[in-house]
């Protein structure tokens, strides 16, 4: 698609919001990554869940080049919820704790902001991730974004096309859209996109501008509780006819995509009987994908990933 060049609109300020929950080791390495953005007009805010650590010592080091909030623990919705009513720029990124922005990221979004109408709510770009040293982790070889693309409600229902912290957002469009759900204790960032996507327009570049990392104490080691939450997701979303029902085509994609990723969990936590389970439901509700490279996943992924697990099961046995 195109961008469309407004003439109105110069690059704008962005309230960029971390949000720390007993994460005090890794936050001057998320400070420092906005501290040096190559970007000339932007706030940071830290937003202190209720940490029990030595989160505001190391926020008060950088004196005023970082706004401190500090609420009562309620969960990361509610921590950026916090965010956005504290931002004064009418644009907002998102950054967790242990997690780094590269030194071009609020740029190039911003720079294609710029280029982009009005009715454009939200720019994101593309994931690198690290282990918990920083250390580079192999990335999928798959990604279908080598070009800039727009997304639509339908691309998130089926999957989260995006990480939580890759994108900025118009501060209008959460008056728009409402806060974060903060009922949800994951996939929380996939309900937000749902919900803005199904009003507003969703642009992806390429770029791989944001590292996220990844080690024993993430969320998505939570298998139950991903799954759950993402049920709950979908499910709101179906309830809201988004997409209409009579489309079970569609709807069939989704439930069987959400236990083929529910499969995955189990089987990183070592649970493989119930991620054979899955995979295998996963298959009966809709037993081929012909676009699997729109998914980020090679041919026939699903059965690869039966016989994968039913190896390693047969192994431990």
């Amino acid at each position: 698609m195109p961008l469309e060049q407004s003439s109105d609109e110069r690059l704008p300020g962005v309230s960029v919001t971390i949000s720390a929950y007993n994460y005090a080791k890794f936050l001057p390495e998320a400070i420092e990554s906005v501290l040096a953005q190559d970007y000339p007009e932007f706030e940071l805010i830290v937003v202190d869940d209720g940490s029990t650590d030595n989160t505001s010592e190391v926020v008060a080091r950088y004196g005023e080049k970082v706004r401190y909030v500090h609420q009562k623990n309620a969960g990361l919705s509610a921590a950026r919820n916090t965010g956005i009513k504290t931002a004064r720029y009418d644009f907002i990124s998102f950054l967790d704790a242990d997690d780094h922005f590269q030194p071009t990221m609020l740029r190039k979004i911003m720079e294609a902001f710029v280029k982009l109408s009005r009715d454009f709510a939200v720019v994101a770009c593309g994931t690198s991730y690290m282990d918990i040293t920083g250390r580079d982790l192999e990335t999928k070889s798959l990604e279908r974004k080598s070009t800039p693309e727009e997304l639509t409600c339908r691309d998130f229902i089926l999957k989260n096309c995006c990480s939580a912290d890759a994108v900025v957002v118009r501060k209008s469009a959460f008056a728009e859209c409402g806060d974060y759900d903060t009922t949800l204790r994951s996939s929380e960032d996939r309900d937000m996109w749902i919900r803005i996507s199904a009003r507003k327009r969703f642009y992806v570049i390429p770029e791989r501008l944001l590292r996220v990392r990844r080690h024993p104490n993430s969320m998505s080691k939570h298998a139950d509780r991903m799954k759950n939450n993402a049920r709950r997701v979908i499910l709101k979303a179906y309830h809201s006819r988004i997409v209409s029902h009579c489309d079970v085509v569609f709807w069939l994609r989704v439930f069987s995509f959400l236990h083929f990723q529910a499969a995955w969990m189990y089987r990183d936590e070592g649970r493989r009987g119930c991620a054979i389970r899955d995979m295998l439901f996963s298959i009966t509700l809709w037993p081929l994908f012909r676009n699997p490279k729109r998914l980020n996943e090679p041919p026939w992924f699903r059965l690869r990933s039966v016989i994968r697990f039913s190896r390693e099961l047969l192994h431990l046995a």
